[in-house]
């Protein structure tokens, strides 16, 4: 069985189809981002996962239900980048008191620093990387990036180098010893 970690990024909310930094809010799906979610049952139905999990926020925990995902298992560590003070905020917006900023190249104020972020992922990668085949994870827009990194042994920052919308899936592996991007955004 493949070593792989795939990794689905939650159905659309109010907040992401607004652009809002949305961590500790626990916001449900649209109805769009449900149907956007049903949809993923068959591309993911025809794989076989060892281990599947899924942060604990219900947005994920509802993709992953109307993927045929019903019971996969919550994981702190899968949570969205804690944005602190910007929770609720646009980009724009933080911009207008902080030129230039991005959750890569500044801080969140009363909110988690990439280290932190990347401590937490780290361990999603050690637990798909023990599991006895394909793991599939259910998360959010950041912490995938992050994951991304950190499975491909980048720093938390080049998380910024890989672009993800909602309700989609991607796939890590390896080529040979090489972790690798097998597929993206699709």
């Amino acid at each position: 069985m493949p070593h792989e970690l795939w990794l689905v990024r939650h159905g659309p909310t109010e907040w992401s189809e607004n652009g809002r930094h949305t961590s500790v809010t626990d916001l449900p799906l649209l109805p769009h981002g449900e149907e956007l979610a049903r949809d993923l049952a068959r591309p993911l139905g025809e794989q076989e996962f060892a281990l599947v999990l899924t942060s604990p926020r219900q947005r994920a925990r509802r993709t992953a239900e109307l993927a045929g995902f019903a019971d996969a298992e919550p994981d702190e560590d899968l949570v969205e980048w804690a944005y602190g003070d910007y929770e609720g905020v646009t980009t724009a917006e933080i911009r207008e008191t902080v030129p230039d900023w991005t959750v890569w190249t500044h801080p969140c104020p009363g909110g988690e620093s990439a280290e932190e972020v990347g401590a937490r992922l780290d361990r999603v990668v050690a637990r798909a990387e023990g599991a006895e085949g394909r793991t599939l994870v259910f998360a959010h827009g950041h912490s995938l990036r992050v994951l991304t990194a950190r499975w491909l042994g980048l720093p938390v920052v080049d998380g910024r180098l890989f672009r993800l919308d909602t309700a989609r899936v991607s796939v890590l592996g390896h080529e040979r010893e090489s972790p690798v991007v097998l597929r993206w955004n699709s």
